[in-house]
């Protein structure tokens, strides 16, 4: 079974799938410790943590697709879901990207209808094409994945209102995507609307910390009917809030002498990055 498949499965199964953001292979090999068995690849932090950049746009599809591959390799079991942003180009190179996601071994794709450069979803300023352009970018991954799980992220609701949202995820379900993801809805209330008007298809809840959308539990949007959750930024959000406190200390003190229990032991860490197996296979292989 693929990992495309194990995701596939456990949404046919019913079961409520918590995605935690991930950025590189460290983070997702703490996810995995942590016991998800998927992750998602965010551009968002992907920009913040390889580039230092904002979400808007000046993220690459190499950028990506390199960060993926790494990810991927470091936890194959996991099922990871990669941005791909609006697809980074034309059609050949929306074709390229799904060649490049399904080589690094990713078990799938976000796809969005903004206009390029784009912006994080629960940022101000977006606009989105027409969705006939979507639409067709989407067709375009149907057509030329093996594998790949595809999930229709549409942000009008944000530029034209929420009926428009649900319009065009009606519109992306019926060409055959595996889930829709209406993003940034501002209330609960706007989220049972997206869940009522679209029953037959998997649906995406964003759970952003200070976000637009209500922050829900998993039993709580599963009631609503939302089973694939994204929590996209609180693994960033907490690493960065830990670094910048450890370094505040080590330049205050000098020294992390006295505030190691801010620290992950020395040999923890690299339990972590697996240091054991690859001295047992140094030694297996004498």
């Amino acid at each position: 079974m693929t990992t495309s498949d194990a995701l596939r499965a456990r949404l046919a199964n019913g079961e409520s799938v918590l995605m935690p953001g991930v950025w590189d292979p460290l983070s997702a090999l703490l996810a995995e410790r942590a016991g998800f068995s998927t992750v998602f690849l965010s551009g968002f932090a992907v920009a913040g943590t390889m580039l230092g950049v904002p979400d808007i746009g000046i993220l690459g599809q190499q950028d990506v697709a390199d960060t993926a591959r790494r990810v991927c390799a470091a936890v194959p079991a996991v099922s990871v879901v990669v941005d791909a942003d609006t697809g980074y180009g034309d059609d050949e190179v929306v074709a390229q990207t799904t060649a490049l996601w399904e080589e690094a071994n990713a078990a799938a794709m976000f796809l969005e209808d903004q206009v390029w450069p784009k912006r994080c979803g629960h940022m101000d300023g977006k606009e989105v094409v027409e969705p006939a352009e979507w639409l067709h970018k989407l067709q375009i991954v149907l057509r030329e994945r093996d594998d790949l799980f595809l999930t229709a992220r549409t942000d009008a609701r944000a530029v034209n209102g929420l009926h428009d949202a649900i319009e065009r995820a009606k519109m992306a379900r019926d060409i055959g995507v595996d889930a829709v993801f209406v993003e940034a809805p501002q209330s609960v209330e706007e989220m049972q609307q997206i869940a009522d008007a679209l029953p037959d298809v998997v649906l995406v809840a964003n759970m952003v910390e200070k976000g637009k959308t209500p922050l829900l539990t998993p039993s709580e949007l599963a009631e609503l009917g939302f089973h694939m959750i994204v929590s996209p930024l609180s693994g960033l959000l907490a690493v960065s809030k830990a670094l910048g406190d450890a370094y505040e200390v080590l330049q205050e003190q000098g020294s992390m002498r006295d505030h190691q229990h801010l620290l992950t032991p020395f040999n923890d860490f690299t339990d972590i990055v697996g240091l054991p197996k690859y001295l047992a296979d140094d030694i297996a292989s004498r």
